[in-house]
């Protein structure tokens, strides 16, 4: 009688030695959840080791090093360039950086509210809308801010409509001005200000403004209670996400500003094309890093729960 012939009780227990090790062997080739993870983070992974960690840790070295006899570094170990960034010159340079970003960061935050909170309620006009939000981003940067010099300028749009419908003699001397810088960058980073904005009132439950009216709550108590405490999310990431790219800009000061008002990141671009001081500019730029860093911990402290409790 052969192996085939024999009944399965019979033939089960040579068998099973063989199937175990099988079983082992599939279960071994099979994908496991941990590697499925680490495959699908490997690719953001050596993005960031490579292009964000290894900058950083190259452009720390550099602060901390001499500065070379015709430009960058030279072997040695020095905390000059930390030094020389106290003094009151760069603080007051830090400081305009800071307060500019601050008023670009309100003026998109008063001015994006209202655009994002009318695209949420607008029905079959929203994708319309937002297109319309995200077209300037289908062109250069560079190019919108040379927009913006075409229309400030003293023989720009702006002027000309307002001497030919007779309301200035004069043009208004805007261009060059920490007018002009403060408009150019609320105009680039607004849409930064109205996509997270409107992605958290579009998820807003009409029924609990339903029910705030119900209740008898005036417009401006529905607004305050419901809307403003829901939407907060959005709006906190929003505000961190225009201020944190306003303090690092540096093309629209020179443009807009005429090169007149010098902010930290014109600072550090001077110091590594013009100047050649590779570790101040370093040095520079890892202060900045401090003052954004400090900035998203204010906002992790900030950031209000899922729910309407406690607002």
């Amino acid at each position: 009688m052969t192996a085939l012939d024999m009944p399965p009780q019979a033939a089960g227990p040579r068998s099973a030695p063989g199937n175990g090790l099988r079983r082992r062997a599939l279960a071994w080739l099979a994908p496991r959840p941990q590697a499925q993870a680490w495959t699908l983070l490997a690719p953001g992974t050596v993005w960031m080791l490579g292009f964000f960690l290894v900058p950083v840790i190259v452009m720390c070295a550099y602060s901390v090093m001499p500065r070379g006899e015709y430009g960058g570094v030279d072997p040695g170990f020095t905390i000059e360039a930390y030094t020389r960034f106290l003094h009151p010159v760069y603080l007051t340079i830090l400081e305009r950086t800071f307060v500019l970003a601050v008023a670009t960061t309100v003026l998109s935050a008063l001015a994006g509210y209202p655009v994002a909170y009318t695209i949420a309620r607008s029905g079959r006009w929203k994708s319309l809308l937002l297109f319309l939000v995200v077209l300037p981003f289908w062109t250069s940067f560079l190019v919108r801010t040379f927009a913006m010099i075409f229309l400030m300028r003293d023989t720009g749009l702006i002027n000309s409509w307002l001497i030919a419908a007779g309301l200035r003699q004069e043009p208004i001397p805007m261009l060059y001005t920490p007018f002009s810088v403060l408009a150019g960058l609320v105009y680039g980073y607004l849409p930064f200000m109205v996509l997270p904005i409107y992605a958290s009132l579009e998820k807003l439950d009409p029924a609990l403004l339903e029910a705030a009216e119900v209740l008898g709550a005036r417009p401006a108590a529905r607004f305050r209670r419901v809307t403003l405490p829901l939407s907060a999310p959005g709006l906190i990431a929003g505000c961190l996400l225009v201020f944190i790219p306003s303090l690092g800009s540096y093309l629209t000061s020179d443009l807009l500003g005429g090169a007149k008002e010098l902010l930290i990141g014109n600072l550090v671009q001077n110091q590594f094309s013009t100047a050649r001081n590779w570790p101040f500019g370093s040095a520079a730029s890892f202060i900045l890093m401090i003052v954004v860093l400090a900035a998203v911990l204010v906002y992790l402290r900030l950031r209000p729960p899922d729910t309407v409790r406690g607002w």
